[in-house]
């Protein structure tokens, strides 16, 4: 629907023609009316509605979201959305990898029951109206039919368990899975597709039994040639941080791909003075750049704080940062940075 602009013209009773200036109606002002006939109708807002709920394991939810005509299905695996939620009067959001879009459009995400957002969409009333984006993010598979091997634990199994589905669409030539769990989440979908196709190769390793890491040994025990062909992984922030060690003991770390639950912080940095130019404002960053502003009372605009919708986006001035998902250093002036996945390594100037 477009904005709708009204023309007003008064003759005949002041004795002079006089016109009403045009204005825009609001946007807020229309999705509220639009609300009152159908709670899903909004000018240009993706709204959702919970349509069903599956328990997947002792906290883990397979939810249902039915979108309205704005959201856009085209997707790849490995990708996600962005859900607003009002709690308590107050917005809160969160990232969330999709387990598939099925033929009617509804998006299947694999939620841990965990955490503000997660537990209360979880738990929440299957009529209550979410806000989400379109489909975001580029932790998606490469193009073409090489061997891939796959590493997750935990709820990060909802990103890899599409892509392992995509990976067999596309033929690879081989797909392997490595997936640590105490719970058997796709745990038996998994099984049933490394029967169905030779070219899957699935190892599951349950922890609540078993105390086995990521380490080299299993690499070489379960994909002889890991080092040679690209690697994607999604899980706990030991096992993540024990894969970019290995990969980078053997300087393969391009070929490490990697999706975050949240951004790790570089424990050993010094604390560094943050300037916010147009604020005029000082503070001391001891944890990402959005964390340390918000700490300092600041409210600078972010969202999936993971460093994947760019709504945090904003110029540094000068100083050193660290983008601590990819671990590149910017010293260059003038560039664009992540609030949210930037650490200080240096005395920085932000244009806010």
């Amino acid at each position: 629907m477009n904005t709708a602009v009204t023309h007003v013209a008064i003759s005949n009773i002041t004795g002079s023609n006089t016109s009403y200036r045009p204005h825009w109606i609001k946007e807020d002002f229309v999705d509220f009316v639009l609300a009152q006939f159908n709670p899903l109708w909004a000018m240009r807002k993706i709204k959702t509605t919970i349509k069903a709920r599956q328990a997947l394991g002792n906290d883990m939810y397979k939810v249902v979201l039915s979108a309205n005509v704005k959201f856009k299905s085209q997707w790849r695996a490995g990708q996600s959305i962005l859900v607003t939620v009002q709690i308590h009067g107050i917005h809160h959001q969160r990232s969330y990898s999709i387990v598939d879009i099925d033929a009617k459009g509804q998006i299947i995400l694999g939620i841990k029951a965990q955490g503000l957002v997660s537990d209360y969409l979880c738990k929440s009333a299957d009529d209550m109206v979410l806000e989400i984006s379109q489909v975001q993010g580029d932790f998606v598979l490469h193009h073409g039919k090489a061997p891939v091997l796959m590493i997750a634990s935990g709820s990060g199994i909802t990103a890899i368990y599409a892509m392992v589905k995509q990976a067999i669409a596309q033929n690879f030539e081989s797909v392997h899975l490595i997936y640590f769990n105490r719970a058997p989440v796709f745990h038996v979908e998994l099984e049933q597709l490394s029967q169905q196709y030779p070219q899957f190769h699935y190892h599951f390793i349950d922890t609540s039994s078993t105390k086995q890491y990521l380490d080299e040994a299993l690499l070489n025990s379960q994909c002889a040639d890991w080092q040679s062909i690209h690697t994607y992984i999604c899980g706990s922030t030991p096992m993540m941080k024990s894969a970019k060690a290995i990969f980078e003991k053997y300087n393969i770390s391009n070929q490490l791909h990697s999706e975050y639950f949240q951004p790790c912080v570089d424990d050993s940095a010094i604390a560094q003075l943050i300037t916010f130019r147009r604020a005029q404002r000082d503070f001391i960053a001891t944890r990402t750049l959005l964390e340390s502003a918000e700490d300092a009372g600041l409210r600078p605009t972010s969202g999936c704080r993971m460093g994947i919708c760019n709504r945090c986006t904003c110029t540094k001035v000068s100083g050193v940062t660290k983008n601590i998902i990819t671990g590149e250093i910017d010293q260059s002036d003038n560039q664009q940075i992540k609030l949210c996945v930037s650490q200080a390594l240096s005395p920085v100037t932000i244009d806010l």
